[in-house]
């Protein structure tokens, strides 16, 4: 099993037995296990820098493990969970999934099953860690602009041909081609299709 150094499992449950025998498992294959007994002991510590992901028992001591996935996805944390539970039911199941759940796991399960599950939420983590990278760098990329660049890239994006911009805008033909030359430049920009992805990205 391939893990990376850094790669934390947030383990949420309050039977000790549990979160003994996952911190073992865990350890065994070179991930970093930090254990907590409550939602509020989770929520008190914050998430370490790195991919992680969030295996979580559904009943917990007060605030239960669906009402945390609620809300982190309000706060927009979008840490991938994995539920855990010795009392699931298929409407509860239903629920966590359709919120975006990585997987739910009913007690007793197989630590091959959860620990591909765990793999999978890692992966997920490193992915939407990359792209939140690129979108920040892309951001940067897009605020050197000029404004003149700037609105020369927005009416290239919406299809219109450097004539049109020209008269849109009131420059020469030339100067449009020059700027629109600058603006694939400044954002690493290959091709217009490049060009439209980047706009999607930045709109989002």
């Amino acid at each position: 099993m391939m893990v990376q150094d850094n790669a934390h499992v947030n383990v949420v449950d309050d039977d000790q037995s549990v979160r003994d025998a996952l911190q073992s498992l865990l350890r065994s294959v070179g991930l970093k296990p930090r254990l907590f007994t409550s939602v509020a002991d989770f929520l008190a510590s914050p998430l370490p820098d790195g991919p992680s992901c969030l295996v979580l028992d559904v009943r917990l001591p007060g605030k239960g493990g669906l009402d945390l996935q609620a809300d982190l996805a309000a706060a927009g944390v979008t840490v991938p969970i994995i539920f855990i539970t010795g009392h699931g039911d298929i409407p509860m199941s239903v629920r966590a999934m359709k919120a975006g759940a990585v997987e739910f796991l009913t007690k007793p399960f197989r630590d091959q099953d959860l620990l591909d599950a765990i793999q999978t939420a890692l992966a997920m983590d490193r992915e939407q860690r990359e792209t939140n990278a690129a979108d920040e760098g892309l951001q940067g990329r897009f605020e050197d602009l000029t404004p003149r660049e700037r609105e020369v890239f927005a009416l290239v994006t919406q299809g219109l041909l450097n004539k049109q911009i020209a008269g849109e805008i009131g420059v020469s033909e030339i100067t449009v081609k020059v700027h629109r030359g600058q603006v694939m430049k400044k954002l690493g920009a290959r091709t217009l299709v490049d060009l439209v992805r980047m706009a999607d990205r930045l709109k989002g």
